[in-house]
């Protein structure tokens, strides 16, 4: 006969209630451990990134910039056309070395040809003008000085004649009748005598007077035939400096309109370099400091000479110029590198300029542990930057390891390994 034992089935529950809540409490423990574990540092290939460590001495600060060659200020010219033409003959070639008075190519303008030869021909007519005009009033001055002059005869006579009448007056030989006579007739040629000099100085007057209206009248014919003469002969375009024809795109027949640009010349020896330097990295740059520029072909030293005021796309514009001679093959718009020297940093604390980051900012950085293997993220702080190193303010000390490539892919991790 079976006894009940109502005692076992309770403990037997319990001791199930008590292994679940325990199994519960373990697997609570177990995850909130897991969650607290760091994730596992990723493995990166130690050839794919660039190491650096962290010196301290002087460092030469500069910045570099993409640029060209372009011709300084008188050593291009610019040949428009002064009048319309048409091209007839091309005499030479852009790459062609040219002299001041090489002829480039010729124009032709009929019309103009015609009002060249018209204004020769007025300026030979008003030219033939003036001198008949000379002559003519030439005669007339003559005349007039005859009549001053027979006028001035006239009343010396009766100045002569009325002194004696005035003697034999006073002596009773004559009466003072025919005494007053004289003396009136003498009065009246003194003042014929005065208006005839004035009609004498009148006329030289006149004639000076008409002849400069002439002559204004022929120097204006005078300036439109050279005017004209000057316009036909830049039909024949000159080159007008020493150098290289670097453009010229008309064509055998191309008809061309005033202020069209017919050619470019250049002095390929006067040439500056127009570098771009990032906004950025422009702030320091002042005129005179010293610069290279790279023109794939040797190495050139410069100094600053502008500086644009104005931020075009991000960059400012420097120009330098050369202070030697250019390498074969320079040439105007040729791409060159350019560095400009802005200080000298003494007992700084640098390293290898990094992918990202820039000066006066604090980046993230991976240091690289003693084992050589491991890296760990730290955070420095840059100072002022160069083409190729940064200052180190804070966050490293010299002889450290960091990483400069682009880590931005392990962002989310403090941690990394080398292999």
């Amino acid at each position: 006969m079976d006894i009940a034992r109502p005692d076992v089935s309770r403990k037997k529950r319990r001791r199930q209630i008590i292994y679940i809540a325990v199994g519960i409490v373990l697997l609570a423990l177990v995850t909130m451990g897991l969650s607290r574990l760091k994730p596992a540092a990723p493995t990166v290939e130690r050839s794919t990134v660039w190491v650096d460590t962290v010196k301290r001495g002087s460092v030469l600060r500069q910045v570099r910039g993409l640029g060209t060659l372009v011709p300084m200020e008188g050593s291009i010219q610019f040949l428009p056309a002064v009048t319309e033409g048409r091209v007839d003959k091309i005499l030479q070639l852009p790459g062609a070395q040219v002299k001041a008075d090489t002829i480039l190519l010729e124009l032709s303008n009929p019309q103009l040809t015609q009002e060249a030869l018209d204004s020769e021909w007025k300026l030979k007519a008003s030219e033939a003008d003036y001198k008949n005009l000379q002559v003519a009033l030439a005669s007339q001055v003559l005349a007039q000085k005859s009549l001053s002059a027979q006028a001035q005869s006239e009343y010396s006579q009766a100045k002569m004649q009325s002194d004696i009448d005035n003697e034999l007056a006073k002596l009773g030989v004559i009466s003072q009748l025919s005494q007053k006579v004289s003396s009136q007739k003498t009065e009246e040629l003194s003042t014929r005598n005065d208006i005839e000099k004035q009609r004498l100085t009148n006329s030289s007057e006149v004639l000076i007077a008409q002849l400069q209206a002439k002559q204004a009248e022929v120097e204006e014919f005078r300036a439109l035939a050279e005017l004209k003469k000057s316009q036909l002969d830049r039909l024949r375009v000159r080159a007008g400096i020493d150098g290289v024809l670097q453009e010229q795109t008309l064509k055998i027949g191309q008809y061309v309109t005033p202020g069209t640009t017919l050619a470019k010349v250049v002095q390929p020896q006067r040439l500056k370099a127009e570098l771009k330097i990032a906004e950025t990295q422009a702030k320091d740059i002042q005129l005179g400091q010293p610069a290279s520029v790279d023109t794939h072909n040797g190495q050139i030293p410069g100094h600053v000479v502008r500086i644009d005021p104005s931020v075009v796309n991000g960059t400012v514009t420097v120009d330098v110029a050369l202070d030697s001679a250019l390498p074969q093959g320079a040439r105007p718009d040729l791409s060159v590198d350019g560095t400009i020297d802005l200080e000298k940093m003494q007992n700084v604390l640098y390293v290898g300029r990094p992918a990202f980051g820039q000066e006066q900012s604090t980046v993230g950085m991976f240091r690289l542990e003693t084992d050589g293997s491991n890296a760990v993220r730290a955070q420095v702080k840059l100072g002022r930057s160069s083409v190729n190193t940064v200052e180190i303010l804070q966050g490293l000390k010299e002889g450290d390891q960091v990483i400069l490539s682009d880590m931005s892919r392990w962002d989310n991790f403090d941690r990394i390994r080398l292999e």
